[in-house]
């Protein structure tokens, strides 16, 4: 049973520069919600009750955006606007959110580790924060049902031209079993497009076991005696799967990686065309038609 998710958000958005100066990237507006809050919500939708988003001290933001806030509450409700004061304190009450920064080498690997001390010994999912994923299926359930299925470490997968495999990890599929599921033996990073082991690409989404985390702290280990290289959840995924069995899940839906200017853009688009009061005057701008 997953109960809890890993979000680490304490990246600076580098390619986002300079809309991201000052208001982190996970809280860049997709529709009519920060980006953060999609993925919140899909573990919410998924059963996932408790999240902990590993952050930095730049983004205050982020916690004053899921944060309780009666007095505000207030002041709407008595200017009968109680709409509005529900919709915010539904956002406050979608999942237990704890905050921990971010401390120690480079690498997608540390706000994984820094976690762990929260999330104790039990699996649980880490998702991106600057991901949105539209599907029927949440892809946070989906993830779920592929872990219950194989009781063992589990990464999201979409399939990606060729041309494209080098801007993500790439894993080797060893065997392809049903339902878009398939035992991997490593993820290759960026590989070039004629040799890629596979035409998937892992995009940001895993269920991690307690055993991850203890090959993260070894590297840890290695990082601090060597001071060389950065800390990769996939070098710790490639360590376990040499001697154990790890999955991928191929998803079914569409996904959304916000953070870079186009995809942002597309995402925006996207959300707004889909949306039940502005997309259908959105449509018509699509089309060329001057919006009423």
């Amino acid at each position: 049973m997953i109960r809890k998710a890993v979000i680490p958000v304490a990246g600076l958005g580098t390619r986002l520069l300079p809309l991201t100066k000052a208001l982190p990237k996970e809280m860049l507006p997709v529709g009519d919600k920060p980006v953060l809050e999609h993925t919140i919500r899909e573990l919410a939708d998924s059963g996932i009750t408790d999240i902990t988003i590993v952050t930095s001290s730049r983004k205050s933001a982020i916690q004053s955006h899921f944060a309780p806030d009666p007095e505000l509450e207030r002041q709407l409700e008595e200017a009968g606007k109680e709409e509005v004061a529900e919709a915010i304190r539904e956002v406050s009450t979608l999942a237990r959110i704890t905050y921990v920064y971010q401390d120690g080498p480079y690498g997608n690997g540390t706000p994984i580790l820094n976690a762990a001390r929260i999330v104790g010994d039990e699996p649980f999912m880490v998702l991106w924060g600057d991901d949105v994923f539209v599907a029927d299926v949440p892809r946070a359930q989906q993830l779920k049902e592929s872990y219950e299925r194989v009781n063992a470490p589990v990464l999201a997968l979409m399939p990606v031209a060729p041309e494209d495999a080098s801007r993500y990890g790439v894993p080797v599929v060893e065997e392809t079993l049903d339902g878009g599921l398939m035992r991997v033996s490593g993820l290759i990073e960026k590989p070039p497009a004629d040799k890629v082991p596979s035409h998937f690409a892992a995009i940001g989404g895993y269920v991690m076991t307690p055993a991850i985390v203890d090959e993260l702290e070894r590297l840890t280990k290695e990082w601090y005696t060597h001071r060389q290289g950065e800390i990769y959840l996939a070098d710790a995924l490639n360590a376990y799967a040499a001697e154990n069995p790890v999955y991928g899940q191929v998803i079914n839906g569409t996904w959304y990686d916000t953070g870079t200017p186009l995809n942002y853009l597309l995402a925006q688009f996207a959300a707004a065309l889909a949306h039940p009061v502005y997309g259908p005057e959105m449509r018509k701008l699509a089309l060329g038609d001057t919006p009423a």
